[in-house]
């Protein structure tokens, strides 16, 4: 990055922009995954508040959502990690612009693989 001065404050707020990107992603996931956990219980009570037969429990709502958690926690924390290592890059000089984010590529794998799964248990249990 010769051509561009690395005290440049844009760079900095681009990556710092970047990272709350990341955070929000993160956030999203716990979130999501906080209310997958609890669809069952909230299944079960619809069904007894309208004084029908209350479903058997499964586990796979509690499962999913809790996997989901997870999946946010290391989206956090794998954000943060690249972040402190963009900016010590960026302040000793040695950042290479245009290679690609692996912890992105990673990301998107995984919810390929998990679109699938869910597809395929759509197809058995419905």
């Amino acid at each position: 990055m010769a051509d561009v001065d690395q005290n440049d404050p844009r760079i900095y707020f681009a990556a710092e922009r970047t990272f709350l990107a990341w955070i929000r992603t993160g956030l999203a996931f716990m979130g999501f995954g906080f209310v997958v956990a609890r669809f069952g219980l909230f299944l079960r009570e619809l069904a007894a508040v309208h004084g029908e037969r209350v479903p058997r429990p499964t586990r796979f709502s509690l499962t999913a959502g809790t996997a989901l958690i997870i999946v946010g926690v290391a989206v956090n924390l794998i954000a943060a990690l690249n972040h402190v290592q963009l900016i010590a890059e960026l302040r000793q000089g040695s950042f290479q612009p245009g290679r690609p984010s692996h912890a992105a590529v990673a990301l998107a794998l995984l919810l390929a693989a998990a679109g699938v799964a869910m597809a395929i248990y759509l197809v058995l249990v419905g």
